[in-house]
């Protein structure tokens, strides 16, 4: 990967009106994904009255956030291009294809929706506790820190492949779908081991609002880590110099 197309920005690139825009798609576009992958959550637990995790109920999750997650990107695509993950942004800043500046609007955009989403859910089930990500028992921090990177690898992956990649062509068009199924699977494998975030902001909001830090850090470094590491390798391997435009305030 060159290091020249890592770009910082400038204050006027972030501050322009279509930065703002992708800002707010990605704050919206978060806002659904959370509302609707913790609120499928909370739905069980009312259903069964709170009763212990099941096969069924992890079906439950893994479908409820890939469709959203589905949604979620769809929707943002054409404004942001629909990352609604902060490890996401960062694997795209990585491989040159944002600029730092504008990372930290899509960052902080992100991070809102998904408190915003929590907040609602709250007042929305009349005060029922908004879970925050958590490990299962036996499951060591390395555990999961090894569970996030993988999973978050597989999903930066995906989306190099299907929406980033030049190459990509018709490919693209089911990029929000792959995207969607890749989380939904990766929450079959680690759902009942750490939750399975793949995203800070998915983990930040229940975090903030039920004010539960316990091993948060986990929820970061593993999918920026991951993120990171598919970034270059993709970029690296089957992407190269010549694949590439110069960094324009609409790239991705």
């Amino acid at each position: 990967m060159a290091v020249y197309r890592i770009a910082i920005g400038s204050p006027r690139e972030a501050s322009s009106p279509a930065a703002i825009r992708a800002a707010f798609a990605e704050f919206f576009s978060m806002l659904i994904f959370v509302f609707a992958g913790q609120g499928s959550g909370m739905a069980y637990g009312k259903l069964t009255m709170g009763g212990p995790a099941t096969p069924s109920g992890l079906i439950i999750a893994s479908l409820s956030h890939a469709f959203a997650l589905m949604v979620a990107v769809s929707v943002g695509a054409n404004i942001s291009g629909g990352h609604v993950n902060p490890a996401v942004t960062f694997g795209a800043f990585v491989g040159g294809n944002i600029t730092f500046l504008r990372s930290i609007l899509y960052w902080v955009a992100q991070l809102l929706g998904s408190v915003v989403a929590c907040i609602l859910l709250n007042f929305a089930t009349g005060g029922m506790e908004i879970s925050a990500f958590s490990l299962s028992d036996g499951v060591s921090v390395w555990n999961a820190l090894i569970f996030e990177i993988v999973m978050t690898f597989g999903l930066v992956y995906t989306v190099y492949a299907t929406a980033v990649d030049p190459k990509k062509g018709n490919v693209g068009i089911i990029a929000p779908v792959a995207i969607g199924l890749i989380v939904g699977a990766n929450i079959l494998v680690g759902g009942v081991f750490d939750g399975a975030a793949m995203n800070p902001a998915v983990s930040f909001g229940p975090a903030l609002v039920s004010w539960t830090w316990t091993n948060h850090w986990v929820y970061w470094a593993g999918p920026f880590i991951g993120s990171a590491t598919a970034a270059i390798l993709y970029d690296n391997i089957f992407i190269g110099d010549d694949g590439h435009q110069p960094l324009s305030n609409s790239d991705f």
